[in-house]
């Protein structure tokens, strides 16, 4: 069914607006906020986008990308701040790979 990598969600600095695939829509209600706050912070905090996907085995990558020309994107607080995230959330990352591979990919 998902072969592909896939979207859970994501956050732009250049729109000012915050994605949540609506395949998780199911997701608790306390689940969805901190995921928004998570990524919008994130894009307020240094630029670029956001955006969390899941790869082929269920593993969710924290991915941030940036327009060519953005002068104010900060690179290094980039990295620092997702090193962050994949700490001080990790329970949360880890559940929802838990999440991901039992109710997507059917693994038992």
């Amino acid at each position: 069914m998902y072969e592909e990598r896939v979207v859970l969600c994501g956050a732009s600095a250049y729109e000012q607006k915050y994605y949540l695939n609506e395949d998780f829509q199911n997701l608790p209600s306390q689940i969805q906020d901190e995921l928004k706050i998570m990524c919008v912070l994130f894009t307020e905090d240094v630029g670029g986008v956001l955006t969390l996907v899941y790869d082929e085995e269920g593993t969710l990558l924290l991915e941030v990308s940036r327009d060519e020309g953005d002068l104010l994107y900060d690179e290094i607080g980039s990295e620092w701040k997702i090193r962050q995230i994949q700490r001080e959330k990790s329970d949360l990352l880890q559940a929802l790979e838990m999440y991901y591979r039992v109710f997507f990919l059917k693994e038992g």
